[in-house]
């Protein structure tokens, strides 16, 4: 077997990719990756059983964070840069390791490499398989695939100024962890819950850094046409590369655009001062292979969700920053002092046709929990009314599985007196339909991005407080909740850890579920998996 990977919701089979990555990686970017990761455990060992004081090591830090973010499902496939980051980590380690000598380091920790062929070698023995038990893997790699959901709020938490030092100390530890070969499965589920309890921490200070720099989302009307200049298309998360970018096109004649999940950026009343940040183009992610060609212009991806481009063409126009990156494609980093300059996609972007137009009007958005609960008093009207019988928490991430049609239909179908709470890209398979609205409250709720989760629960939990309830689970409220890749494992874990329970989860389960591990977390939470719309509504409305 020349790989093995089942991080994500569409891995072959819903067992495994062996030979390909759907997602299009390689087998050989795979196991880069797999060697990537297990350099960090090697670090993360360091740390811990070296006593290393976490928050004398900020840039030792972000490294880890933004190593694990590498390997999100379709954020990097750039051997090269892969190559690069291991040998930066391997000096960062071996520096660490230097400073305390402990006795019996992992291999992980002494491991020896310097060309890509050594890499490769060392990888095939110690992948995903190389841990024989399959609950024990199931267990550590459900951590570690919410290690790299964290890393990557937690990162862009850090490129606003918002620091944590104790999620990077967590992340030492559960990567330590999972190099243990004397762990109970009690003790894994253990360290599975308490990942959850960081991944709020992490939600709740990239909440804290957006909402800081950018103010708190406002009800906003975003644009799905075009004009007539010509255009960025920025794609990914992280806002501070959507600001740079705007501040360098200013008065340049080039037009900005969001994409995915980049479009909840037109709530922050921050970015409104820009008269050339016009609207949002396309739909989710996995659309762009239809979507770029027609854009015309340029587009940077800021973080994961990329797909392979068809033509060579499309790949000319794609550049990279952060954590991203794809063979042949320009990768922009920061300078010494920080910035970054995007000049050479401006003088693209001038040289290129205007966008077409693929769809026109408005979709509206910005429904995070300040706005959300600025209506709190109009939402508990309706609810006492019986205007409002129920709400659905239709977050997370969307993809290319034919099977997704069923968020559509489960919205078209939903009672008019039900409302939609949303976050991350899952919502585009509903936020063009024309459902509505009840009392003037829109029936779908946009709060935002993927990480923009937290504000579902923060609005959930003051709707428990106004109703007088003891548990959040008492409330006219139910999860039918949508993933994809990693940042979605880490939103479930966190909503686990906070006590929710009888989330519907799909369009599968994930394949890095064990059948035992599986059982344990329906028996002990409730999860389960999506069935048909009718069924379904049988179990939702009853």
């Amino acid at each position: 077997m020349g790989m093995f990977c089942y991080q994500c919701q569409e891995t072959a089979r819903n067992t495994g990719c062996n030979i390909r990555g759907v997602c299009g990686k390689t087998e050989e970017v795979a196991n880069l990756q797999d060697l990537l990761i297990y350099t960090l455990r090697g670090i993360g060992e360091t740390v811990v059983k070296g006593k290393l004081a976490v928050e004398s090591m900020p840039e030792v830090n972000y490294k880890v964070l933004n190593g694990l973010f590498m390997t999100i499902t379709n954020a990097n496939f750039d051997d090269v840069a892969i190559v690069s980051a291991i040998k930066d980590l391997l000096k960062i380690r071996d520096e660490l390791y230097a400073k305390t000598k402990y006795a019996s380091p992992h291999d992980a920790v002494t491991y020896k490499v310097s060309t890509r062929e050594e890499m490769l070698a060392k990888a095939s023995s110690i992948g995903l398989l190389a841990e024989e038990n399959e609950d024990v893997r199931s267990l550590k790699y459900t951590v570690i695939y919410g290690l790299k959901g964290m890393a990557a709020y937690t990162e862009h938490a850090e490129n606003i100024g918002e620091k944590d030092p104790s999620i990077s100390a967590f992340i030492y530890k559960a990567l330590a962890m999972t190099l243990r070969d004397d762990l109970t499965v009690d003790q894994l589920v253990a360290l599975v819950l308490e990942t959850g309890e960081y991944g709020v921490k992490s939600m709740a200070l990239i909440d804290k850094a957006n909402t800081g720099k950018y103010g708190h989302p406002e009800i906003t009307k975003v644009n799905i046409g075009v004009r007539k200049n010509p255009a960025i298309l920025i794609s990914g998360h992280d806002l501070p590369d959507l600001e740079r970018l705007l501040e360098q096109t200013k008065g340049t004649g080039v037009d900005v655009y969001t994409h995915g999940e980049m479009l909840p950026a037109h709530y922050y009343p921050f970015f409104k001062k820009y008269d050339n940040f016009v609207g949002n183009y396309g739909n989710a992610w996995w659309k762009q292979v239809d979507e770029f060609g027609p854009f015309h212009g340029p587009i940077l991806f800021t973080t994961n969700c990329i797909v392979p481009p068809r033509s060579e063409e499309i790949r000319s126009r794609i550049f990279t920053t952060g954590s991203t990156g794809y063979p042949g494609c320009k990768h922009i980093i920061a300078g010494k002092d920080g910035k970054k300059d995007f000049s050479e996609i401006i003088a693209m972007a001038k040289t290129l046709p205007a966008p077409e137009e693929i769809e026109k009007g408005e979709i509206i958005g910005g429904f995070a929990h300040n706005q959300t609960l600025a209506l709190a008093d109009k939402v508990i009207e309706a609810v006492k009314s019986g205007a409002i019988k129920k709400f659905f928490v239709m977050a997370g991430c969307d993809g290319r599985m034919k099977s997704r049609d069923y968020y559509t239909k489960f919205a078209e179908a939903l009672p008019k007196d039900t409302v939609i709470l949303t976050a991350g890209c899952a919502k585009y398979r509903y936020n063009k339909l024309n459902l509505g609205d009840i009392n003037g409250i829109p029936r779908v709720l946009d709060a935002g991005q993927c990480n923009d989760s937290y504000s579902l629960v923060l609005i959930a939990l003051a709707l428990k407080e106004a109703f007088g309830l003891k548990d959040v689970n008492d409330l006219p409220l139910a999860f039918n909740i949508a993933w994809y890749e990693q940042k979605a494992v880490i939103v479930l874990l966190s909503l686990l850890y906070l006590g929710i329970r009888n989330i519907h989860l799909g369009p599968t389960l994930p394949g890095f579920l064990s059948p035992t591990v599986a059982k344990v977390i329906i028996e002990k939470f409730g999860l389960s998996g999506i069935g048909t719309v009718e069924d379904d509504f049988k179990l939702f409305l009853e």
